[in-house]
């Protein structure tokens, strides 16, 4: 089997922007090297990756499974090349690293291994905490860098942050919802759905920021703060959510399906990033942490 990293890469893009062509713009090539190199890859994979859609592509069940093994792949190979052959001297110390519980759950586990086994010199102390927690950690000195939802950053005069990743919000909704026969949907059609809110994350109050700015309400039968619940309830039938990619699965753990869609209205992306004081020197080992952080991400978001 011959995968090359430029497949894994042009994957990854259609991946993430749901579209062909949006990737081809992205990656600045043709749409024909795109739709070459995905489908080389699924015939060397043996599996079908996307299946097409009136709006673009959406992953299969194989691809998002597949997707995590080539961001870890394309990962590694980034902070190979940055890291491996410099002097590691003063590297060594404790790391204190703060994240918040979505950060936790559905983007840091897998950086944070591949980290502990690249810099095995660094002593990691991780603390879960709530946003506003976190951020007087940062800010007091009890957290030397915190992994976090850097679209919620308040005290953003004390703290510095460098944006990780942009994942956007779409529209959840189960396989037979009648509002995918739509070729555009708005907030007010969804405002007239049974909506399911996901509170954790201050999830719930970001919510409220763009459903204001439409002059609308969500209408919820449910409010809980577990996003697994939410996925289940989704796929169910029981309402429809607008929640990021980065916790979206395309399967509850019943094994439905969950469809999602673009919003008409711009929804704001959830934004993951690190985040540390202003006021104080970055401690070396955070240092090594953001520099893995950013190359292992493609440079940032």
């Amino acid at each position: 089997m011959t995968i090359t990293l430029r497949q894994l890469d042009y994957f990854i893009a259609t991946a993430d922007s749901g579209q062909v062509s949006h990737a081809a713009v992205e990656l600045n090539i043709s749409q024909s090297a795109v739709t070459a190199a995905v489908k080389s890859l699924e015939i060397e994979l043996g599996v079908k990756l996307f299946e097409r859609t009136h709006s673009g592509v959406r992953l299969t069940m194989e691809g998002t499974r597949f997707l995590e093994r080539a961001r870890a792949i394309t990962g590694a190979v980034a902070a190979a090349i940055q890291s491996p052959l410099r002097d590691r001297e003063g590297q060594a110390g404790t790391l204190r690293l703060g994240m918040t519980y979505t950060v936790v759950g559905y983007f840091m586990s897998r950086y944070y291994a591949r980290f502990r086994k690249l810099h095995p010199q660094i002593e990691v102390e991780v603390a879960e905490l709530p946003r506003d927690a976190l951020e007087k950690g940062v800010v007091d000195g009890d957290v030397d860098m915190a992994v976090m939802l850097v679209s919620n950053l308040e005290r953003s005069g004390e703290i510095e942050c460098e944006t990780l990743v942009r994942s956007r919000r779409r529209l959840w909704l189960p396989a037979d919802h009648h509002l995918l026969t739509r070729a555009a949907i708005t907030l007010s059609d969804v405002a007239a759905e049974n909506y399911v809110m996901l509170t954790v994350d201050e999830a719930k109050t970001t919510a409220v920021r763009y459903w204001d700015a439409a002059g609308l309400q969500p209408r919820p039968v449910l409010t809980t703060a577990s996003v697994e619940a939410v996925r289940s309830l989704v796929a169910s039938g029981m309402g429809v959510t607008i929640l990021s990619d980065m916790v979206y699965r395309p399967w509850s753990l019943e094994g439905q399906r969950i469809e999602v869609r673009s919003l008409v209205e711009p929804i704001p992306s959830m934004d993951v990033g690190l985040a540390w004081a202003r006021a104080r020197e970055i401690p070396p080992q955070a240092a090594v942490f953001r520099a893995f952080m950013s190359v292992t991400m493609g440079g940032g978001g």
